[in-house]
């Protein structure tokens, strides 16, 4: 089983485990890189920043992204966006949000069959995600297809011919995505708005106005990061509840438990599995040496497993207590949008899990994302039935 198979991508647990029962650090010959599979070892990769560089992108425009920016660049373009997902601007999106959920969740009322990722799970947080940037609502159909191709570049291994397949799809999107973004700016210019978009074109660092790379690096981030995380949350909630039925029905009865839920199903199934690093120096890790300029791969799915921080952590259990995961992250690239997720999600949950409709999975045959560093369903076949108080 390797980490790009069919098979690792919807179950990578067992893999896990017996990786890191043999070694917390595993080093893959081919193609030389080293996996971080212990709770303590992830931890420390993604908090210490002077041995674990983030600048791990290949591509010219991906280097842009802040995720793949060290300090001090990092933390300038990050307190450029930190304004839109603080407390109160989340907080003020959960009407809206509200709003959402339920114009999408109406028309499956009837209880007829449908694709919980496609038709909720993928528009809630995208939808969200495009007005709080300043795109038209129209444009949703867009902004998925290229969201779509910029996850493709991490879909295949290096040398793999599908891997330039995508890369020669991410750089036409790209070229589409210049041109929107164009537009758009010349339209705050001219009409400036309450949206992130108007912020960041009028911002500057040190006094310089952000270039139109930083710009779009921005862009392509958010479109992405901005709804990847709570559509596998939302998706690998409902896979959860659909193989622990007492933890739904638990859920059902007492609807207080929503937030102990939401952190249970983000440690228990981590929407995003993998923090690439690289070394910047020899780095004694876990008691392995690994030389500088190393790719390493920080297992955040694996750590959310490890028995030595979780006591049994193959079970979901909805009254674990302290849940200290890392499914956000840790350090200075923490999630900037873990608020905003887990709002959407407490609202989702609350729409699909602790209503009295209860969704039901019909696909019990679901196949995983294409991309391997990110978890869930690529789609998910559900109904929705009206809940009488007994398992459905």
């Amino acid at each position: 089983m390797t980490l790009f198979s069919e098979d690792f991508r919807r179950d990578p647990y067992p893999t896990y485990a017996r990786m890191r029962a043999a070694s917390p650090v595993v080093h893959i010959e081919a193609p030389d890189l080293f996996l971080l599979l212990s709770y303590d070892v992830v931890k420390r990769a993604l908090l210490d920043a002077d041995a674990f560089s983030s600048a791990v992108s290949t591509g010219e425009i991906t280097r842009e992204w802040v995720i793949f920016l060290d300090p001090p660049q990092h933390g300038r373009l990050r307190a450029l966006i930190q304004s839109a997902f603080s407390r109160r601007a989340v907080t003020e999106l959960g009407p809206r949000i509200r709003t959402i959920s339920q114009e999408l969740l109406l028309p499956r009322l009837a209880g007829e069959e449908f694709d919980l990722v496609a038709d909720y799970a993928v528009p809630l947080p995208l939808r969200v995600i495009a007005e709080v940037l300043g795109a038209p609502a129209e444009d949703i159909v867009k902004l998925r297809a290229w969201s779509d191709v910029v996850l493709g570049l991490a879909h295949y291994a290096s040398g793999d011919p599908r891997a330039d397949a995508a890369g020669k799809a991410f750089t036409v999107a790209s070229d589409e995505m210049r041109a929107y973004l164009s537009c758009l700016l010349l339209e705050r210019r001219n009409a400036p708005k309450e949206d992130l978009l108007t912020h960041l074109s009028q911002a500057a660092i040190d006094g310089d106005a952000l270039e139109f790379d930083e710009l779009l690096g921005f862009f392509q981030l958010l479109l992405v990061a901005g709804h990847e995380t709570t559509t596998n949350l939302i998706a690998n909630a409902a896979i959860a509840f659909a193989e622990n039925p007492g933890a739904r029905n638990l859920l059902r009865t007492d609807p207080t438990l929503a937030p102990a839920a939401i952190e249970e199903v983000l440690r228990y199934r981590a929407p995003v599995q993998v923090a690439f690093r690289e070394t910047k120096r020899e780095v004694e890790i876990g008691g392995t040496v690994i030389p500088p300029g190393k790719r390493v791969f920080a297992m955040i799915g694996s750590a959310n497993r490890d028995p030595d921080r979780f006591p049994e952590p193959d079970r979901f259990d909805l009254k674990r207590g302290s849940n200290p995961h890392i499914a956000f992250g840790h350090g200075l690239h923490f999630c900037i949008g873990a608020q905003l997720a887990r709002l959407e999600a407490q609202i989702a949950f609350s729409d699909l899990f602790t209503a009295k409709t209860a969704i039901e999975v019909l696909d019990q045959t679901w196949k995983p994302r294409e991309t391997f560093h990110v978890h869930g369903p690529s789609s998910l076949r559900v109904a929705l039935r009206r809940w009488n108080g007994s398992s459905v």
